[in-house]
């Protein structure tokens, strides 16, 4: 009887399974990029064009860049040769919210869309105009000239910038294309107090166009 009892099987206890590990933290760098997180890099980008720092070209292939990062970790190397934020208050720079509406460019940005401005409206200083997979108009046709020398900058990548100003100003350009152009038809106003137009363009995959418009003109610099 007691032999039989010896030789009955021991249960066997399964152990308890471990915990599984917890997920390791996510890296800045690694952070899906918002289209507000683009748009930031992309004002940066813009501010260094104006400013001399990086030349049509070099602008335009970051500005693609910028569009296509998946990641903040590929957006931040665009800028990190290029004063943003505190170190553009360091180095004596004005910031955005310190330039004033006055001073700063009027950005006018078509991603995948259009952005039109025409009509009666007063131009700044300078100009912004970035097309990607879209288009920009720009009517200065019955624009109101508070400012000698109007500076317009575009930008094509796969989309198009098209420039319209009255037949009595100057009209001048410069740009170039990667299989795209920049066409600026440059004439001189015979009045020298007329306002003067210069189109700085770049066009990868699309066009920047400027040219005047038949039977309009600018009948006071000041209105």
């Amino acid at each position: 009887m007691d032999e039989q009892q010896s030789q009955q099987p021991v249960p066997l206890t399964k152990s308890a399974p471990a915990p599984a590990p917890a997920p390791a933290p996510v890296a800045e760098a690694e952070i899906r990029a918002s289209d507000a997180d683009r748009d930031r890099i992309a004002d940066i980008l813009r501010e260094a064009l104006a400013e001399g720092r990086l030349d049509p070209e070099e602008h335009a292939e970051r500005i693609d860049a910028v569009y296509r990062a998946k990641t903040r970790g590929e957006l931040e190397p665009l800028v990190r040769d290029v004063p943003t934020g505190p170190a553009r208050a360091a180095a004596g720079l004005p910031s955005d919210a310190a330039s004033g509406p006055a001073g700063d460019p009027e950005n006018l940005v078509a991603v995948f869309g259009g952005a039109v401005r025409k009509g009666r409206w007063r131009p700044r200083r300078r100009t912004h105009a970035f097309a990607v997979f879209g288009g920009v108009e720009i009517d200065l046709t019955e624009a109101v000239f508070e400012q000698r020398e109007i500076v317009i900058q575009a930008w094509a990548v796969f989309g198009g910038v098209e420039i319209k100003v009255p037949e009595n100003v100057s009209l001048h350009g410069s740009g170039s294309g990667v299989f795209g152009g920049v066409d600026v038809a440059e004439h001189e106003a015979p009045d020298p107090d007329a306002p003067v137009i210069r189109v700085s363009g770049f066009a990868l995959f699309g066009g920047v166009e400027a040219k005047p418009k038949r039977g309009k003109r600018v009948k006071n610099l000041r209105s």
